[in-house]
């Protein structure tokens, strides 16, 4: 299906009083009905990339078994005993294969904040994937595995000047804005970086929403391109994040509909606008209606005719499947007969994601008296999941059951935990931040 593209909407859509009339409304949600009856009606005959394998099972339990195997928690020495990561890069590469299945347009960059992991960004990097980097840390991270800067987009629209003046000096020549401040921060110390205007977006179904603290509302769209063209600056196009985790496609839609509109003032102003970045909030789970949304939307506001390059910066989608983490009972004891479980990993290390990122982890007995257990299992002992700190606040779970009555010394995992997860581990209360990783590939023989 496809939907005649109207080029008149880029002034309708940044008057407000073209924006607030019943009309527009109307016209903008039959538009979007149609994009969404188009989006879901694609590809139910594809056959899609598997990313679960019983294979990548067998090896993530097996990796599993052989590290736990070989710790004895009576003679071990101080951290031998510490929770581990197990990381299927398989996994990774049947993301990517997915992704440029159903994204043939999209170019992905990584975006490094999500899993810094050095085996990870080879592997990506070596696949032609580009990266999203947001700090002077991130841009150095990758430039010393050997990756060429024109593969790195400054994806921060408020940067500190210090840290401009290194992307000048390291020739990372595409970023984000979205503040006249930025603009002439750039002038000043980095005039010939290529700038995405970065634009705000609804992003209030997402996991972690971003339009609090980033993006340009329209209405101030026209003023910042006056800016840019008075300072001399180049505008290369548009950037939006529809939050991270986000589970709305309507938004993704509406978003590129919004850019479209910019890049068509844009033009009017006499900028050559021909990169759109949408961003990243994919994730593995909810990926097919996502891709499908957006590639309806891309085919209708910029169709490949246009010439635009486009790129995206997902970083959950490709690395939460492909960790699992392993932690080892410490202590327990009852209170007012409710179990207290207490591990060797939480909230201040990798299970901080339960406080920065919404995530809600799924413990699994991994052994129990010495039998090995891994998969699906059904819970049957409550129990409540403390980390190993001394603060109350690290709490893994308040309640949840789990399919044994474990004990010292038995060992619990969690699936899926490679997003935010490793990235903002500390070192609260001298407990090693930083857990040690176990590679597999299921992609390899």
């Amino acid at each position: 299906m496809t939907i005649d593209h109207q080029p008149m909407f880029a002034a309708e859509l940044l008057k407000s009083e073209v924006s607030k009339s019943e009309v527009a409304r109307r016209a903008l949600n039959i538009q979007l009905d149609k994009l969404r009856f188009a989006s879901q009606n694609q590809d139910k005959k594809v056959n899609h990339v598997s990313i679960e394998t019983v294979r990548s099972e067998e090896m993530i339990a097996s990796a599993l078994k052989n590290e736990i195997n070989c710790i004895d928690h009576a003679t071990c020495e101080p951290g031998e005993e510490d929770a581990f990561f197990v990381c299927d890069l398989g996994k990774v590469e049947r993301l990517l294969q997915l992704w440029q299945q159903q994204l043939p347009r999209v170019h992905p960059y990584y975006a490094v904040k999500c899993n810094p992991d050095t085996e990870v960004l080879r592997l990506l990097a070596s696949y032609g994937v580009n990266f999203d980097c947001a700090s002077k840390g991130e841009i150095e991270t990758i430039l010393d595995l050997g990756v060429d800067a024109s593969r790195i987009v400054y994806a921060h629209p408020c940067k500190v000047s210090s840290s401009l003046r290194f992307a000048k000096k390291n020739e990372i020549n595409l970023t984000t804005f979205d503040n006249a401040d930025e603009l002439y921060k750039m002038k000043k110390f980095h005039p010939e970086c290529k700038l995405l205007l970065r634009i705000i977006t609804d992003d209030s179904s997402a996991q972690c929403q971003l339009s609090t603290k980033y993006g340009a509302p329209l209405e101030s769209v026209p003023e910042l391109l006056q800016i840019a063209k008075d300072l001399g600056l180049e505008i290369a196009g548009v950037s939006f994040h529809v939050g991270s985790g986000a589970s709305d496609t309507t938004a993704l839609i509406k978003a590129v509909r919004d850019a479209r509109g910019v890049f068509d003032l844009g033009a009017e102003f006499g900028f050559d606008m021909n990169v759109l970045d949408v961003g990243g909030g994919f994730s593995a789970n909810t990926f097919i209606p996502a891709s499908n949304a957006l590639r309806s939307a891309l085919d209708t506001f910029f169709p490949s005719t246009d010439g635009v390059n486009i790129i995206a910066e997902p970083g959950r989608y490709f690395v939460a499947n492909a960790f699992t983490l392993a932690t080892h009972v410490i202590a327990k004891r009852a209170v007012d007969d409710k179990a207290m479980v207490y591990v060797n990993d939480g909230v201040y290390g990798n299970l901080n994601c339960i406080l920065f990122d919404h995530q809600e982890p799924e413990a699994r007995v991994l052994s129990h008296g010495g039998e090995f257990l891994f998969g699906k299992q059904e819970g049957k002992h409550t129990v409540s999941l403390w980390g190993p700190t001394c603060d109350g606040l690290d709490c893994i779970a308040k309640e949840t059951k789990l399919s044994r009555d474990v004990s010292v010394g038995d060992w619990i995992y969690f699936p899926d935990l490679g997003a935010y997860t490793s990235a903002a581990a500390s070192p609260f209360n001298g407990f090693e931040a930083n857990a040690r990783k176990v590679y597999i590939n299921s992609e390899r023989v």
